[in-house]
Formats: structure tokens, C-alpha cells, sequence
């Protein structure tokens, strides 16, 4: 699946039941295909061998959220090159497949924190994540961790820039994915960059991984940063960036999206 280089993660694909971390079925999913009519499609029956594919399946189809496709999330947790015995975030777990995925990929020695903002999903998921023992689930935004410290930090919301206290949190060599996004009008959803970073001393590695449409995150947001990214994507210029850097310096041709705490750059 996907050139996946973590066996341990087409490990967990094949073993965790997807089922089990979604509503009943029927379900409504969507292909890539059906991206483009912007109707997802019912399952005949509640058979498991439906969520069994690459699509995503609605979790909360009033407020457009879904339970991402496999191939998506699948290179999102692939960058993030889990080993046993490593701590991960997961900002954004929704009813928690995910979250049990990579569990299985750090193992019993590892553990994942689980961190959802909707009170609803988070009990949902901390009930179907209770078997697995190396996974804790908190209600909140991420923007509190305790001085917590992570290898991995794996987001999956639109954010318009990682959290300093995520940054913070990572290890050195520790890695995080991403989506720094603008919000799309009248949507929930918003699009932008998909990247990976790298803890190198003060500053970061970053590579582009896709660009991606995804489900805005809901408090932790910046208004200003957003206009900056959605004026710069209506331009069709998509970041050719490899530095997050974090000094202070004055704002440049190279800087891709620059804030007061942290800079995108060429």
C-alpha cells in the first residue's frame, strides 16, 4: 500500500478492524472519485469488507467529518519512521484508528497520546481505544501538554502553523506531519501543504509531502496567517520550502509564510 517502508504499519493495517473504530453501518464513504461529485455513497449493508478500501468513511456527516482514506493517512504515519519503544501525539484522532494503528507500530514499550477537541468523539474514542493499553486519549486542542516529550507528531487537521509547544515537544531527530492549510469559504474544510518536519538543533528540515484538503482544526488557528496562506495558494504557488526556522530575522523573498515565532523558508 502506498510504497509503505514501515512493515510494522502494513502489519497494523492488516490486523486492526477498521470497523470497530466507526459508527455502525451502513457507512457513507468516498473514493478519490468521488471527490469530485462532492456526494459520498452508502454501503449496501454493514458488511466490514466496505471500509475495507481506500475511501473515506463519514464518522459525522453533518459537519463533514470523516474517517480519513488509508492511503492518506497511511503516508502520513509512513514519514513519521515509528520505531518500538517510541512516544507519539496524534492531534486530531477522531474516533482513534489511527491512534490504535500507530500503537501497534511503537509497541508495548511506546505509547501514543490520543488528543481530540470534540468532547463526544473523545469518549467515543477513549471506550473503543480501552483495550489497548499503550494508548491514552485526552479532550483538548493540543496547545497544553504537560511537558510532555514525543519522537512523532502526527497531525491530522488544518492548522495555519505547528504549535510551538508541538515543536517544543519533539525530540531531537524527533519528526512531525503536518497540514498547514487555508480555510476554504463556507466550509469546514481547508487546503494547503502537507509537510514533514525534522528536529535539527534550533531549526527544522521540512519537505513537502502532497498538498491536501482537509478538515480545519477548530481553536488553534491563526486569522492573519490564514489570509497570508490562502493569498499565496490562489496563485498556484505551492511552497518549495526545506527550512522551518525559528530565529528571529526580518521577513525575506525567502520566506514562504513568516510569524512571529517561526518561519517557512527556502
Amino acid at each position: 500500500m502506498c510504497g509503505l517502508r514501515t512493515i510494522a504499519l502494513v502489519e497494523a493495517f492488516a490486523t486492526v478492524p477498521r470497523e470497530e473504530f466507526l459508527p455502525s453501518g451502513p457507512w457513507l464513504i468516498r473514493s478519490e472519485t468521488d471527490y469530485f461529485s462532492g456526494v459520498p455513497r452508502q454501503t449496501p449493508d454493514d458488511n466490514a469488507r466496505w471500509v475495507c478500501h481506500n475511501v473515506a468513511v463519514a464518522i459525522d456527516p453533518a459537519r463533514q467529518l470523516f474517517n480519513g482514506a488509508p492511503s492518506v493517512l497511511a503516508t502520513c504515519i509512513d514519514r513519521l519512521d515509528l520505531a518500538p519503544g517510541q512516544r507519539v501525539l496524534h492531534i486530531g484522532c477522531g474516533l482513534g484508528y489511527y491512534s490504535a494503528l500507530m500503537a501497534r507500530c511503537v509497541g508495548p514499550a511506546g505509547h501514543v497520546v490520543a488528543v481530540e477537541v470534540d468532547e463526544e468523539l473523545a469518549d467515543a474514542a477513549r471506550q473503543r481505544l480501552a483495550p489497548i493499553p499503550n494508548v491514552s486519549v485526552c479532550c483538548g486542542d493540543g496547545s497544553q501538554l504537560l511537558d510532555e516529550t514525543f519522537d512523532a507528531v502526527l497531525v491530522n487537521c488544518g492548522v495555519t502553523h505547528p504549535l510551538p509547544v508541538w515543536l517544543d515537544a519533539l525530540q531531537p531527530n524527533g519528526r512531525m506531519v503536518v497540514p498547514v492549510t487555508a480555510a476554504l469559504m463556507g466550509t469546514s474544510i481547508g487546503k494547503g501543504p502537507l509537510l514533514q518536519l525534522t528536529k535539527r538543533d534550533s531549526d527544522f528540515e521540512a519537505r513537502l509531502v502532497s498538498v491536501v484538503a482537509i478538515y480545519s482544526a477548530l481553536s488553534i488557528r491563526d486569522a492573519a496567517l490564514n489570509d497570508r496562506i490562502g493569498r499565496t495558494l490562489t496563485k498556484g504557488q505551492y511552497p518549495r520550502i526545506n527550512r522551518l526556522r525559528r530565529d528571529p530575522h526580518e521577513e525575506s523573498a525567502e520566506c514562504w509564510l513568516h510569524g512571529s515565532d517561526f518561519c517557512l523558508s527556502a
